[in-house]
């Protein structure tokens, strides 16, 4: 048997004569769990919020989406259309037309986006369960409009009574060369026929429309858009179905995945998550500076043990290795029933969703191995370092004091 692990084995079981030292031993175990629990506990409630965070831009966002390269529009033929169509791994893909407008009722106007989708865009991306009230409207002038337009505006749903959209119009020219009674707009009027609730900004910036109404409002042709949504079906390749799409349409627009979509918003959470972790780091590292301090208490009180093994011929270097592996086997220990404790109180979340956010949400948190990882291998490099250190105070000087 390693002689130096049988003898950390034996101290780290055994109690200390000392009652002083016994205490401090077990304030340094107590922190190390509660520092672990906490670091896992924490990891695992950001990852929860950052799948929740995700999950509202995913509900707009398609898997791939084509954008014009250059402009706020480009083109699409049939004889492109009918080759989308027969991309493999491509389920199916949807047409939309965007754009910045003035929305008023009555008294009440607002600025959003008006977006003009076809009828495939509600199977290319989930915004069919995000309607709170309503319907998607059967009428060609018919609208969807988020909760927070709704509030401002206090257009009725389901009602005769319209909301005018108006968008500038196109072309170059001032006012007085158009004429003096030309309008310097276009506007359509549309029923609200639905309300969706995602998110605030979400829910303040589109509205929906039928494909052709917002063509005509922007006088464009029927092959004139400002993107295509793409829905992959099950385990299709994004990489290989993006390269199909590029060289159909190609380089007149650009195809993002749903990440590159959303870049500031992963990067954003990305960094919070670092952040995080790093700051709960930094408090292990000063608890575990306990760990420190009890090995060195620990090597005072044991001063005649080691006496005694030095005696009987043991090395220096074996005697540092057996508080070294002592400290280790603390820490370790510490840090595998912390991460247990945190992963009960993370399941029984999952579970029972005890902590709410509001009566009817539980607070969103996740089980991930990845986080069991970095817990038990932040707290097995901290210790290593910290029974370095203090395994170090082992010497000759000492050993014949």
């Amino acid at each position: 048997m390693n002689f130096p692990l049988y003898i950390a084995k034996r101290y780290l079981r055994s109690k200390s004569s000392q009652n002083a030292v016994n205490i401090i031993n077990f304030i340094t175990f107590l922190v190390i769990v509660i520092g672990s629990a906490a670091l896992f506990i924490v990891l695992s409630a950001f990852a929860g919020l950052k799948t929740f965070s995700l999950s509202f831009s995913n509900t707009f966002d398609p898997d791939l989406k084509a954008s014009p390269a250059i402009g706020k529009h480009f083109s699409i033929s049939a004889d492109e259309e009918s080759a989308l169509n027969h991309i493999e791994g491509l389920a199916i893909f949807s047409k939309e037309l965007e754009e910045r407008a003035y929305l008023t009722y009555k008294e009440k106007s607002t600025i959003a986006y008006i977006k003009g989708v076809d009828q495939n865009y509600r199977n290319v991306t989930g915004v069919d369960s995000t309607l709170i009230f309503g319907n998607w409207g059967s009428d060609l002038f018919n609208g969807v409009i988020g909760i927070g337009i709704y509030n401002l505006l206090g257009a009725p749903a389901n009602n005769r009574s319209a909301m005018e959209v108006l968008v500038p119009k196109p072309g170059e020219g001032s006012f007085s060369q158009q004429g003096l009674n030309a309008k310097p707009y276009d506007d359509i009027a549309l029923v609200v026929s639905g309300v969706f609730a995602v998110e605030e900004t979400l829910d303040k910036k589109y509205v929906f429309a039928h494909l052709p109404v917002v063509q005509e409002l922007l006088q464009k042709d029927s092959t004139e858009i400002s993107g295509i949504n793409f829905k992959l079906m099950e385990n299709a390749s994004a990489e290989d179905v993006r390269n199909s799409i590029v060289g159909i349409l190609g380089d007149k627009v650009s195809v993002l995945t749903r990440r590159e979509q959303n870049t500031s918003l992963y990067r954003m959470l990305n960094t919070e998550n670092l952040a995080t972790y790093l700051i709960f780091t930094l408090v292990l590292i000063i608890a575990l500076f306990n760990v420190v301090g009890a090995i060195i208490m620990m090597i005072l009180d044991k001063q005649q043990n080691s006496k005694t093994l030095y005696s009987l011929g043991t090395t220096i270097k074996e005697l540092r290795r057996i508080y070294f592996i002592q400290g280790l086997l603390v820490t370790s220990f510490g840090g595998l029933i912390g991460v247990l404790i945190g992963s009960l109180l993370i399941v029984s979340q999952l579970v029972f969703g005890w902590l709410k956010i509001t009566p009817s949400l539980a607070y969103p948190v996740e089980f991930n191995a990845l986080n069991v990882l970095i817990v038990i291998g932040t707290i097995v490099v901290l210790g290593f370092i910290s029974s370095k250190i203090a395994s170090s105070r082992i010497n000759e000087k000492l050993i014949s004091a």
